[in-house]
């Protein structure tokens, strides 16, 4: 999904340091990750319990280790970036990183204490004394830091890589990604330390290259019809011309109405296009159908779709009507409807799955019917349920309405009640 609404975004995927990352590492590259972000125990947010901080998770280097020769061994280290984070504060912690395979390097605590950062650890109280995490005028106003403060901390950094790298006799830093050969294990003098042996940290197993080469294509994964659309109505709609298409559709179809939403959004901002988009569908369509889409867009699908409907739509609208051969009672969506979507309309003539509607923060929809979880998390945006609800319904839920019919007095114990209230607007049971 991500790659088809903005096809040039690098999709990064960040995992914790600990036992068995490499094999984690390998399916999230084989999932097509353009990026692999190992993170280690050190460093953290000052909003992570102090306690986290300081027992939770594996050292940085361990995590690096075990995913640089994992995903050499199963030939997929050229097709990915490797980048490491937690607690890297000098040149030699980058050279180090380097050294075990990681082609990018991410400061956060060193670059916050740069600009002035002092570890309150208030950072999630919005209550931060120095006015970096914070968005109270008062305490903003004291923010001293410059970007000059930065530039001279990341320029020390750098001078200190660059002797580095001279000793080890290496002309840049490429050279050194993955040089694990370049590195020993260090004679403490004390023998508890010494006894502990770091050779299969600086193990060298497994086929060449040791670092970044380039993308394959598979990594820019299309849908042929969300192409399609996208070609056919783009300029079109920019230009101010209304355009109508008719399209057969096939669970295969993943992602449709993404990259149309993504190119406008690129193009207009949070403006509505000049134009407009009408397009029907005749089919059963994949996952995540009209996924950021987009106003001025709408989508019409005479047949059943697979889950994430609508997801992160900021706008447009999508109609889906049961198949002129349906035996009725139609269950016309999966899962996890409207995931996150910040705007739009859908209606649909028939039943959906569970989580309808999960995250969603301005979507307006009506149904004929949801399964367990509906409305969790929603914190904004209004729903219509004409017909049955599943358990947990509002779990969670912050913001936003739901009305759904209920011919009976069943509703009330469908609820979680633990942050919405449950009343009647007509008939004999006023308040519930």
């Amino acid at each position: 999904d991500l790659k088809q609404v903005n096809p040039l975004a690098a999709v990064s995927v960040k995992l914790v340091a600990e036992a068995g990352v490499g094999t984690i590492a390998a399916g999230v590259v084989k999932g097509l990750a353009d990026v692999v972000h190992i993170a280690g125990m050190d460093g953290g947010t000052g909003a992570s319990p102090l306690s986290s901080i300081k027992n939770a998770g594996m050292p940085w280097e361990i995590g690096l280790a075990e995913t640089q020769q994992t995903l050499r061994i199963n030939e997929l280290r050229g097709r990915v970036r490797l980048r490491v984070d937690g607690g890297i504060k000098s040149g030699r912690d980058v050279v180090i990183a380097a050294l075990l395979g990681a082609d990018e390097y991410s400061f956060g605590t060193a670059a916050l204490l740069a600009e002035g950062c002092i570890m309150v650890r208030t950072c999630h109280l919005d209550t931060c004394p120095v006015g970096i995490a914070t968005q109270r005028p008062e305490l903003r106003a004291k923010f001293a830091g410059t970007p000059e403060m930065l530039e001279a901390y990341l320029t020390h950094v750098a001078e200190e890589i660059r002797h580095i790298l001279a000793g080890l006799g290496l002309r840049n830093l490429d050279d050194a990604i993955g040089r694990t050969d370049l590195l020993s294990q260090r004679i403490t003098g004390d023998a508890r330390a010494d006894r502990m042996d770091l050779s299969p940290l600086l193990s060298d197993d497994g086929s060449e290259p040791r670092h970044f080469v380039r993308s394959i294509p598979l990594q820019r994964p299309s849908s042929e019809l969300g192409d399609r659309i996208c070609l056919d109505a783009l300029k079109a709609v920019l230009a101010g011309a209304d355009v109508r298409a008719s399209y057969p559709i096939e669970n295969a179809d993943r992602s449709v109405g993404a990259r149309l939403g993504g190119a406008l959004a690129r193009e207009c901002g949070t403006s509505a296009p000049a134009g407009s988009a009408s397009f029907t569908f005749s089919g059963a369509a994949g996952q995540s159908f009209g996924a950021f889409l987009t106003d001025g867009i709408e989508f019409i699908l005479l047949g059943e779709a697979n889950d994430y409907v609508g997801k992160g739509m900021g706008g447009g609208r999508i109609i889906l009507r049961p198949p002129a051969n349906d035996a009725g009672d139609p269950h016309l969506l999966g899962n996890t409807v409207l995931y996150g979507a910040t705007g739009g309309e859908l209606f649909c003539a028939g039943k959906a799955g569970e989580r309808f509607a999960v995250r969603n923060s301005g979507a307006s929809a009506v149904v004929e019917g949801v399964g367990e979880h509906a409305a969790e998390y929603m914190t904004g945006g209004t729903l219509v349920v004409l017909g049955p609800v599943g358990h947990n319904l509002g779990a969670g839920m912050t913001g936003g309405e739901v009305f759904v019919y209920d011919d009976g007095i069943g509703l009330p114990a469908m609820v979680n009640p633990e942050l919405v209230d449950a009343h009647r607007l007509s008939g004999e049971h006023q308040l519930l």
